[in-house]
């Protein structure tokens, strides 16, 4: 079989279109490489989902915990300490558990126990609450002075918030926001560990892996290339954030504009 009829064969079968039955025997490298790829969509869908919809609640949670409402500041700060304070693994089987609970009670709710569901609820509660707390920190960063003049022009609620407060705040957090973001696709990989059913035998990045490393009992080809198609994932990240990044600073001179620098996560 040539490489490239594997990838017609494999290259989408992840999300079911292709071959159904795995390689049983004399792997190539080349249907290494596009499995492992394969699964790399449902990686990029988790993360992209969980980012984008993850934005939108963060951006409350930052709001309300900088609230001086206590019944606004208070479920913001509960919410962001309980999935900051938490392992995401953990999470993921408590959020399986009790979806199931639900689907015994309430049949319609199937589709919670489903990983392409299931396990992006959990990674976007995750994500929103860190990505709440450097928002909130990008906050209370911003410049008194730019509150003021903006109190000076007669701005008040949602036009200072949507004008002023917002984008400020987007400006300052967007370097950690981006290390957040790059280190929300890498912990992607945990679904594949998590109680959530891989759905008929179509998994992740990780799953294809291992189950090359397992066939072939060598972990040096497979994993290598797991961590390859990240590093790749990575760059565009970069890349892209970085974009964001100019665009949010393009009216400050350029010794003053925040620049982007990639910090080490060690624990989640």
């Amino acid at each position: 079989m040539s490489c490239l009829q594997t990838i017609q064969d494999y290259g989408l079968r992840s999300i079911g279109i292709g071959e159904r039955l795995l390689p049983r025997n004399d792997f190539t490298l080349c249907e290494q490489f596009t499995l492992i790829g394969s699964g790399m969509i449902w990686n990029i869908y988790f993360g992209i989902m969980a980012l984008a919809t993850g934005f939108f609640l963060a951006t409350a949670l930052a709001m309300g915990k900088a609230s001086t409402n206590k019944w606004l500041r208070k479920p913001a700060e509960w919410f962001i300490f309980l999935f900051r304070g938490s392992p995401l693994f953990i999470q993921f089987f408590f959020a399986y558990f009790f979806f199931l609970s639900l689907k015994q009670s309430y049949p319609f709710l199937d589709t919670l126990t489903s990983a392409w569901l299931g396990a992006l609820i959990v990674l976007f509660f995750n994500t929103a609450a860190y990505t709440g707390e450097i928002f909130y920190g990008a906050l209370r960063s911003i410049p008194k002075g730019d509150i003021e003049a903006a109190d000076a022009y007669g701005m008040t609620g949602w036009a200072r918030f949507r004008r002023i407060i917002w984008p400020t705040m987007l400006r300052l957090a967007w370097p950690a926001y981006t290390n957040e973001a790059i280190f929300l696709f890498h912990a992607t990989t945990l679904v594949f560990f998590s109680a959530f059913p891989v759905w008929q035998q179509r998994g992740d990045a990780l799953y294809y892996a291992g189950y090359f490393a397992d066939k072939t009992f060598n972990p040096f080809i497979p994993y290598p290339i797991l961590a390859f198609y990240f590093i790749l994932l990575t760059l565009v990240v970069i890349w892209g954030f970085g974009r964001v990044n100019k665009h949010l600073n393009r009216h400050l001179p350029a010794s003053k504009r925040s620049k982007m620098k990639l910090r080490l996560n060690l624990a989640r």
